[in-house]
């Protein structure tokens, strides 16, 4: 059996990034749901509809490919979603857990920046212009979402550094068992 060449590494990391993006389309609304920052609200709720526009993209050129966009679980996404899931989870509030979710949105910004960087390295050597179009103007739209959030964490990084030190919710759970 002959080895895969570039071509079918180019379909195997769109299929990756086509799970990982839908992954994202139902995580980012559980994340707004979660903000207390309405700027960072409005953050998610606009990054769900630009990841929209990502799977789209991402289906275009599997159609363009003649390609099935299916069969591959984007298992970094899964672990970067489930560290997101766990933050909402947590003790945090208020700014303290904004920042912890800019901190996870991030974490995935920074794998989508290198995975479409990487796709579209292959399609260029591939000679995949249109797809090149593609994957550059998503790989852009990731690194601009990474800028407006390190753009909101200088913000609420410091309000939440600034918050009272409250008790967490497992102190007070603790204080009314005893009480």
């Amino acid at each position: 059996m002959p080895d895969k060449g570039l071509r079918e590494l180019y379909i195997d990391e769109l299929k990756d990034l086509y799970n990982a993006e839908n992954q994202l389309v139902k995580a980012l609304p559980k994340m707004a749901k979660a903000s207390s920052s309405d700027k960072l609200r409005q953050g998610f709720v606009a990054h769900l509809e630009q990841t929209k526009g990502h799977v789209q993209r991402l289906e275009e050129i599997f159609e363009r490919l003649d390609q099935s966009p299916k069969g591959k679980k984007c298992v970094a996404m899964a672990g970067l979603v489930e560290e997101g899931s766990e933050m909402i989870n947590e003790d945090f509030e208020g700014d303290v857990l904004d920042a912890g979710l800019i901190g996870a949105a991030q974490r995935v910004e920074h794998y989508e920046i290198a995975a479409y960087g990487t796709a579209k390295a292959f399609a260029e050597l591939l000679g995949e212009s249109e797809d090149v179009s593609l994957l550059d103007a998503t790989l852009s739209e990731e690194k601009e979402t990474d800028e407006k959030l390190t753009q909101l964490a200088e913000t609420i990084n410091k309000q939440a550094n600034e918050a009272p030190k409250l008790e967490s919710r497992s102190e007070k759970k603790h204080v009314r068992r005893i009480a």
